[in-house]
């Protein structure tokens, strides 16, 4: 593989690259990945201990398939869209919203949401998305980034007496893991197709 081609992010390898109608393709991916993020924060798996919610696999396939800068772009549109009281977030409803959803006990994870999009963007600009022992590093470091915040603000808010670990993270790990080998199958998968329908 050409260097040419190495630093490139998925996003960037299909459809129009110059011109308006690469601006226009952006605005397109802009879109389709906040309405991706808003519907499979809903997304509800059965799974022991608890279900997996696709939010987290929705962010970090988006950062590595977006690149860091649409990513961004992106996942700041999904929150502003958040912001203003639509009911897109995995646990918001009509009486829990907005703000002041966003300020409670999920707000440090939505930080997280933002490091990883960009961790996992800087991640792919460098090739990691091409293999799957790299991208699920990548997922393993965007995980950690979501996490890292999420973990300090709950106890922030609820105080480090609590069991914060026991509400924030342990429960999830098993889903995590599962949607971690998923996300690390499915890019370097696409990247593949791209190839071959290149070749």
């Amino acid at each position: 593989m050409s260097i040419a081609t190495q630093d490139r992010v998925l996003a960037e390898a299909i459809l129009p690259q110059t011109g308006s109608a690469k601006l226009v393709k952006q605005a397109i991916l802009v879109v389709a990945g906040i309405l991706a993020l808003a519907i499979l924060a809903k997304v509800k798996v059965p799974m022991w201990p608890v279900p997996i919610t696709m939010g987290t696999f929705a962010v970090l396939t988006i950062g590595a398939a977006y690149g860091a800068r649409l990513g961004l772009v992106t996942i700041m549109g999904y929150m502003l869209i958040g912001a203003l009281g639509f009911d897109v977030f995995a646990n918001s409803s009509a009486e829990n919203f907005g703000l002041s959803y966003m300020m409670g006990g999920t707000g440090g994870y939505l930080v997280g949401y933002v490091l990883a999009t960009l961790a996992l963007g800087w991640a792919a600009r460098q090739g990691w998305d091409r293999s799957f022992a790299w991208m699920a590093l990548a997922m393993v470091i965007g995980n950690i980034l979501i996490y890292v915040p999420g973990l300090l603000w709950l106890g922030q808010l609820y105080g480090w007496d609590k069991p914060i670990l026991e509400w924030g993270l342990t429960p999830f790990l098993l889903g995590d893991a599962v949607k971690l080998a998923l996300a690390a199958t499915l890019l370097p998968a696409v990247w593949k197709l791209v190839g071959d329908a290149r070749a």
